[in-house]
């Protein structure tokens, strides 16, 4: 290992323990580990350790139908440095209490305490991340940020907040462990295991999420691309059209006219389109009621957005939550 170490290069190995939730995303929970392995591997030495666990010591089966065996329960092991907690969809639905007092017990002998995808949700829940900022994967930081209003929900790649840390999902874990490396043994190591990774564009912590709209929509006007960040940030309450345009510089027809051009919609249509996708979502992700998801997407009732709903996706919002966890 080249350069200068950080300040646990004289210490014993950092050690995390990966806690595993049913439907948990494979690739944050591999990202997470990946640069750690790397990390020893490049220093020569066992610079980390860790280990995989589950609520029972049973098996994990991950939302891609992947399952995992685990080294043990988390009750049962010795302390980590860290837990971390590896959520995926559904994780509403898997908030238990006898996990949420066994991390509290983790937390208050003195483990960090962590999260990656939808990971926050579970310590949110365990009242973990009261008064701390967090993050999670940019899918659940509304209903986040509804269901918890103690927790300062933002839309980072990562938080470090004091004993915890929290990382949005797909790859960002691997930015958020390089950044333990960097910290821990220096900037040279965590540069090599980048480049191990083929990651040679290493993210911030405070970097947006998302791709830009631009690349996401394939829009390219500037005040087309303006009023789809305006109707992305008012899915529950809709603004009306000439609010869009004025906001937009632009007047409505023009609106109408780039809306044509460039997307092939109406600028009602593609709107009504973001909130029935946002509330697809929430319905196949979340344990919301229907009229809480119908308000959370600007519909006026339940019976309004049932109908939309229908009409867009060819079933009930309700048929729909049962035919994503029937697959689940």
């Amino acid at each position: 290992m080249t350069g200068k170490q950080g300040n646990r290069a004289a210490r014993s190995p950092r050690s995390f323990a990966f806690l595993l939730v049913p439907e948990f995303s494979m690739m944050p929970f591999t990202a997470a580990i990946e640069p750690l392995r790397a990390a020893n591997r490049m220093a020569g030495s066992a610079l980390y350790k860790w280990s995989t666990l589950s609520k029972d010591g049973a098996p994990v089966r991950a939302s891609n139908g992947a399952t995992v065996q685990v080294d043990g329960m988390l009750r049962l092991i010795g302390l980590p440095d860290a837990v971390v907690v590896c959520a995926g969809i559904n994780a509403y639905d898997h908030l238990d209490a006898d996990l949420a007092a066994q991390l509290r017990r983790a937390s208050s002998q003195g483990a960090m305490i962590g999260s990656v995808c939808s990971g926050s949700i579970i310590l949110a829940d365990a009242g973990l991340l009261d008064g701390r900022r967090c993050t999670g994967h940019w899918e659940d930081l509304e209903t986040l940020a509804e269901n918890y209003p103690a927790v300062e929900v933002t839309k980072s790649i990562y938080e470090i907040d004091g004993a915890r840390f929290t990382c949005s999902g797909g790859t960002a874990p691997l930015d958020l462990m390089l950044g333990f490396i960097a910290q821990d043994f220096g900037r040279d190591l965590a540069a090599q295991v980048a480049d191990q990774m083929l990651h040679h564009a290493a993210r911030k912590a405070a970097d947006p999420q998302r791709l830009a709209l631009a690349e996401r929509t394939g829009a390219r006007n500037p005040h087309l691309l303006d009023a789809i960040a305006l109707m992305e940030g008012n899915l529950e309450s809709p603004m009306a059209l000439s609010n869009l345009a004025t906001a937009s510089g632009v007047s409505v027809r023009q609106l109408e006219r780039l809306f044509a051009a460039e997307l092939a919609l109406t600028p009602a249509a593609y709107y009504r389109e973001l909130r029935l996708q946002r509330a697809r979502q929430l319905v196949r992700q979340t344990g919301l009621s229907m009229m809480q998801i119908a308000v959370a997407t600007g519909f006026v009732s339940a019976t309004h957005f049932a109908r939309a709903y229908r009409a867009a996706f060819d079933c009930s919002p309700r048929h729909d939550r049962e035919l994503a966890h029937r697959k689940d």
